[in-house]
């Protein structure tokens, strides 16, 4: 459902407004002042911003000049009454969509949102082509053949070009970095870097200088000042993987770079501004770790403004024939020699297999790539054993992807 704004000082015209969006569909919220509206703005996505020129403290233009110096990504769309047409002219020549003339017809309010609605929905298709592209054959495909994963590469083109913090959540191995990599190419920072780090792979003595930096003599062993990541990470986007393991202490350090967008090095009383996206992932339900005591509320509601959801590869099934070839293709161009999958093979992997069910696998796309792979193993090994080799016998009574499965992948 597209999401509304409505920015005006009179209360009767955002209540109408309201009444009217709602009814005709939309999803609509509402500000009365200019810097309230610009800091939900910020913080919240919206597709469409219906937002007055005259306005006391926060005036339209200087609405949307301060929305878009912040990387906002909706459509602004300007109302002005008689005597306010030159300031929404104005606006439009420095990047709003349309106005509309004060006092307006019901029909033209939604007319004109309507067209907005249709840019917009072009601007989020070709937003999801891009996240499927990328610089390298590696990355270039995201695969997205079951509902699940349509569905999160939806919300990719939908929040690509908001500069709002999104939390990626599924189990281990269910491809959250390849979502964090999909958002970062659809959006206005894909010229800029993408900054990964695992959170739960650092000890946490070393997180807070590799987060946020330090300066010579911060510590035993720094001896020179370094950037920390969120530094290096300046005007693109920053990964915080694993976030459910950052320490409480950490925690309160990363809430307030959110809130201020300012960092201060280990050791250092210098503040520096930065401008990053944070994209976050985790395998952990930080509600519970909430409730527990492990995690801060404040800083679990600053990241879950838009939650992506990536469940099991064992509940998108449709997923496991495409990214098994994808697999192969990856491999191939690796190895420099053609790898394939036979129906069999496919079907193996396909039913009630290691990839999707074992502990030692995991449930996600990481246990599929181990289980494809070893099915090119056993292939490759009945090539050198000749014609006649047979699959052997799985604990299941079923065959296990031998020679007749798969052609070498490995």
């Amino acid at each position: 459902m597209t999401r509304v704004l409505v920015v005006d000082d009179e209360p009767g015209l955002r209540q109408s407004l309201g009444l009217l969006l709602t009814d005709a569909g939309f999803e609509v919220a509402a500000e009365s002042d200019g810097r309230r509206a610009l800091e939900r703005a910020t913080q919240e996505p919206f597709d469409i911003i219906l937002c007055d020129v005259r306005m006391p403290q926060l005036d339209g233009l200087e609405f949307l000049r301060a929305y878009q110096k912040r990387d906002g990504g909706a459509l602004v769309i300007m109302m002005s009454a008689y005597g306010g047409e030159e300031a929404a002219l104005a606006a439009m020549k420095e990047g709003a969509y349309d106005y509309i003339p004060k006092p307006f017809r019901s029909d033209e309010v939604v007319l004109t949102l309507r067209k907005a609605e249709e840019r917009e929905r072009l601007g989020n298709t070709i937003a999801t082509l891009r996240a499927q592209l990328g610089a390298s054959p590696e990355s270039r495909a995201v695969v997205a053949e079951s509902a699940a994963m349509q569905a999160a590469l939806d919300i990719v083109g939908r929040v690509a070009a908001h500069k709002s913090t999104v939390l990626i959540t599924g189990e281990s191995g269910t491809g959250k970095e390849v979502i964090a990599q999909a958002i970062h190419r659809a959006s206005p920072r894909a010229a800029q870097l993408l900054v990964a780090i695992n959170c739960a792979a650092i000890p946490e003595a070393l997180l807070e200088s590799e987060l946020f930096g330090h300066v010579r003599g911060a510590f035993t062993g720094a001896t020179a000042d370094n950037a920390g990541l969120f530094e290096q990470a300046d005007k693109g986007t920053l990964f915080l993987d694993e976030i459910g393991e950052l320490p409480l202490g950490l925690q309160a350090k990363l809430l307030r770079v959110l809130q201020d967008g300012e960092v201060r090095r280990v050791g250092d009383q210098r503040v520096r501004r930065v401008d990053v996206r944070v994209l976050a992932a985790t395998a952990k339900d930080l509600t519970g770790e909430v409730a527990a005591g492990r995690f801060r509320d404040d800083l679990f509601y600053r990241l879950n403004v838009i939650t992506v959801h990536l469940p099991p590869l064992a509940e998108r099934r449709a997923d496991i024939a495409p990214l098994a070839r994808h697999i192969a293709a990856q491999l191939a161009r690796r190895m420099g020699r053609r790898v394939a999958l036979t129906p069999a093979a496919l079907a193996w992997l396909e039913g009630p297999q290691p990839c999707c069910s074992s502990p030692h696998r995991g449930g996600g796309v990481r246990g599929g790539r181990h289980a494809a792979r070893g099915s090119g193993r056993g292939r490759a090994r009945g090539d050198q054993r000749g014609s006649g080799s047979r699959g052997r016998k799985s604990s299941r009574g079923g065959q296990t992807p031998g020679r007749e499965l798969a052609h070498p992948v490995l």
